[in-house]
């Protein structure tokens, strides 16, 4: 106390069993009276008076209990820093099968408040707790490939008190692994904020895999990581595919294609069977939906090919109509692996077979430029998928219509493949020319489908046109000539035996 000071006798009694008995080394809010005072005793009395009172009164209120208590715990938790020899009261040692042994100092209240199985442990009900020293170390026994889980766990023990972890979990598979520990050990906190990292951030397809075998059996705490991955309802889909086809029938602006023709790939993958069933079951809705989407694209195309079909000033190889041809194709050889995944052909087969004299025209009147033989060949694709629902029985027509479409494309099928074989060979930005063997193999054999399905005398007219042409290469009409030649020789004989049959069947 500072000479020359006269306080009352009371606060003088006071500070002096205060600073004797070292009340300030214990507890905060009277170390902050002792030390502020000799500050106060150079003012006034009225200052004096004021800080006496507001001392007093700290120390006198029962609230003051909570604001030290607070205040301790604030000075343990920064002094609780993992390693520590200096505080540390335990040690942890993770050690594995194969030696490794990793010594961590530790506080016991850290590990208690925050891991149930470090409470279990450190606790009298523990039953090795009486034996010495066994509540200052605890061996932790896991798996190899679980050791820096483990490690990585009791170092976060310290810094998810204040929530400080989003930033520190160094990828999913770290995440992962640590998850499965802090629910193995019962750490709740960590538990949470891991499920709640797991579920913010992208995964890589080999991550998600992972999630996939081990997050299921983690219960009710970890299923958040999982919504992305649940399955959507119905009417989700529906929706979903709705809006697809839309956009992919539509015809938006050229630097949009990439998105087109992704939405496609989707809608086509939501329909195909293969290790699973299809995304969308297709009803009547569905399908109406569909061919309202196709019957909008094809009556644009449509408009572009009467335009040109009726113009004597433009022609299909002027570079517009080029790339909108180019779409349009494209967009009807995709719309015939749509119609015939929902087993809706029909409407379509007969817009083409409508449109397929006006389409041969245009496509013939074109130069023979890459980009027009590219379109060319985009048309025998759309006409292999028509002709295969004809010749297979999908869409049924009538016998001069089957004939007809024979009548249209044959020709022109004959001169365009070795026009497309010719600059495949010679030119080497060709690559989107190259039609698949299958195809062109595919389509050979629809022709001859067709053919052996007429009457035996369109039969004849069809293969005289194709023996008197030079181009009869492609397709080879070999087998309907064969069958044809068989039929016609015996077919005397086998009506001849038929009728003798009907005769027997029925005696006059």
């Amino acid at each position: 106390m500072r000479e020359g000071v006269s306080l009352t006798p009371q606060f003088d009694s006071f500070i002096a069993s205060s600073i004797h008995q070292s009340h300030y080394q214990r507890d905060p809010v009277l170390s902050c009276v002792i030390i502020l005072l000799p500050t106060c005793l150079d003012c006034n009395g009225a200052y004096l008076a004021d800080f006496i009172s507001f001392g007093f009164l700290l120390l006198s209120v029962q609230s003051v209990i909570t604001l030290s208590s607070f205040v301790q715990v604030k000075v343990e938790k920064i002094a609780s820093v993992i390693g520590d020899r200096s505080t540390s009261d335990v040690v942890v040692r993770i050690r594995t099968q194969e030696g490794r042994d990793d010594w961590l100092y530790c506080h016991s209240d850290v590990l208690i408040s925050n891991c149930k199985y470090f409470a279990d442990r450190l606790s009298e009900n523990w039953p090795t707790c009486q034996i010495l020293d066994s509540r200052n170390c605890v061996d932790v026994y896991c798996q190899e490939s679980d050791f820096d889980y483990h490690v990585n766990l009791i170092r976060l023990l310290y810094i998810v008190i204040d929530g400080l972890v989003d930033d520190l979990w160094h990828g999913v598979r770290n995440a992962l692994g640590i998850l499965q520990v802090a629910v193995e050990r019962g750490c709740p906190q960590i538990v949470t904020a891991c499920v709640n990292y797991l579920e913010a951030v992208t995964w890589e397809e080999a991550e998600e895999e992972e999630i996939l075998k081990i997050v299921p059996r983690m219960g009710l705490q970890a299923e958040p990581i999982l919504a992305r991955l649940q399955p959507v309802n119905q009417s989700a889909i529906i929706n979903i595919f709705v809006s697809a086809i839309h956009f992919a029938t539509s015809s938006p602006p050229p630097q949009m294609n990439d998105l087109k023709s992704s939405a496609q790939e989707q809608l086509e993958y939501m329909l195909t069977e293969d290790d699973d069933a299809p995304l969308l079951t297709a009803d009547d809705s569905i399908k109406h939906e569909v061919k309202e989407c196709v019957n909008r694209l094809f009556c644009r195309f449509n408009d572009s090919l009467i335009a040109l079909f009726c113009s004597s000033m433009e022609s299909l190889s002027e570079a517009g109509n080029v790339l909108l041809f180019q779409s349009y194709m494209t967009d009807l050889s995709w719309v015939c692996q749509i119609l015939s995944k929902l087993e809706i052909m029909r409407e379509f087969v007969e817009c083409w077979f409508d449109a397929s004299e006006k389409i041969v025209k245009v496509l013939e009147q074109g130069s023979s430029t890459t980009e027009v033989i590219e379109i060319k060949l985009r048309a025998i694709e759309v006409t292999s998928k028509v002709l295969e629902a004809i010749g297979y029985g999908t869409v049924i027509l009538p016998t001069a219509r089957r004939l007809q479409v024979l009548k249209v494309w044959l020709p022109f099928v004959r001169v365009t493949k070795p026009l497309i074989d010719s600059v495949t060979m010679n030119c080497e930005n060709a690559l989107a020319l190259k039609l698949d063997g299958e195809l062109w193999q595919s389509l050979e054999s629809t022709f001859v489908s067709i053919i052996l399905a007429l009457p035996s005398g369109d039969q004849a007219e069809v293969l005289t046109e194709w023996l008197d042409n030079e181009h009869m290469r492609y397709p080879d009409l070999t087998e309907a000539f064969e069958v044809w030649c068989y039929r016609s020789k015996v077919a005397k004989r086998r009506l001849s035996l038929l009728g003798d049959e009907h005769a027997m069947a029925n005696p006059i």
